[in-house]
């Protein structure tokens, strides 16, 4: 379950029937056959007050978002960085994927911080995900916090197909498909974590959320090395530019201007919508050129 991402759940025989029940009750029979909805209890108007104390561990906020706070994580242990799993909205099961930057254990009130950045093997547990979603027309939603990607050995020799395939799994997926980003979104990592650019049909921010190319700090190093180079004072230098930078190129509403984002939301208002956001494309088709299959 851990090392080779082969195992879903885990636990005793009672634990695992359990389990595979609400699996089941979830899942769709095929693609077009779908019986799995049911009636939903929760209001669809629902605030999530604490919700953006979520961001770092998104399977705490996407339980938050869901219907009676049902959330069915799967491949929990593997990749920890990249949350995989199912919700309820309105009645309806939707497949979530996230970036995550901490655990947060309830029972003993601690949280574990994880290295940021996607990994080969959480852009791979993804692709996986998403590909299974659209095989049975299940949504995808998308909670998007993610800086860039992990330096280590395994992930400078799979990186580069491994976020091919997380890429071409969102881009290929005809399903309807809404992001939400949380947190920070930089550079190719975010164009890979269901972006507008590759057929995010929705993309909403939260109002504190950084997007652009690179955090601000590390753009204006570049952009002014020589100012800084002659400065008295670097650091007020560098401070000022990169308030200034973060404003006018990497806030939430740099983002909307250009149109990578549809709206700005309050964090509260999540769960309504992104209910909305499903409902109108709840009969969404696309029409593709004939293909055999990809090659990614």
């Amino acid at each position: 379950m851990k090392e080779a991402g082969l195992v879903d759940f885990k636990g005793s025989e009672t634990e695992i029937l359990t389990q595979i029940r609400k699996l089941v009750s979830i899942l769709p029979a095929n693609n077009e056959d779908d019986m799995s909805y049911e009636v939903c209890g929760d209001d669809l108007n629902r605030l999530c007050a604490d919700i953006a104390g979520g961001a770092g561990d998104t399977s705490i906020a996407l339980s938050m978002i869901s219907d009676n706070n049902f959330f069915l994580e799967v491949k929990a242990e593997y990749a920890r960085s990249m949350v995989t799993g199912f919700i309820r909205l309105n009645g309806a099961t939707v497949g979530c994927v996230a970036n995550r930057t901490e655990v947060y254990d309830a029972e003993k009130g601690e949280s574990e911080s994880l290295k940021a950045g996607l990994t080969a093997q959480g852009c791979t547990k993804a692709a996986e995900f998403v590909s299974f979603c659209d095989a049975f027309n299940i949504p995808v939603l998308t909670l998007v916090n993610v800086k860039g990607y992990r330096t280590s050995t395994c992930t400078e020799k799979k990186i580069a197909k491994a976020a091919g395939r997380l890429t071409y799994a969102y881009a290929n997926a005809d399903v309807p498909k809404v992001t939400v980003i949380v947190g920070e979104a930089y550079g190719t990592a975010y164009l890979t974590m269901n972006s507008k650019s590759i057929g995010a049909d929705i993309v909403y921010a939260w109002p504190e959320a950084k997007i652009g190319m690179m955090d601000a700090v590390s753009a204006v190093k570049i952009m002014y090395a020589s100012e800084i180079s002659e400065s008295k004072d670097a650091a007020s230098l560098i401070s000022e530019k990169a308030a200034e930078y973060e404003k006018l190129q990497a806030s939430a509403e740099a983002a909307a201007r250009r149109g990578y984002v549809d709206d700005i939301i309050e964090p509260a208002e999540t769960r309504k919508r992104v209910i909305a956001a499903f409902e109108m494309l709840f009969t969404k088709r696309e029409n593709r050129p004939v293909k055999k299959h990809g090659t990614v």
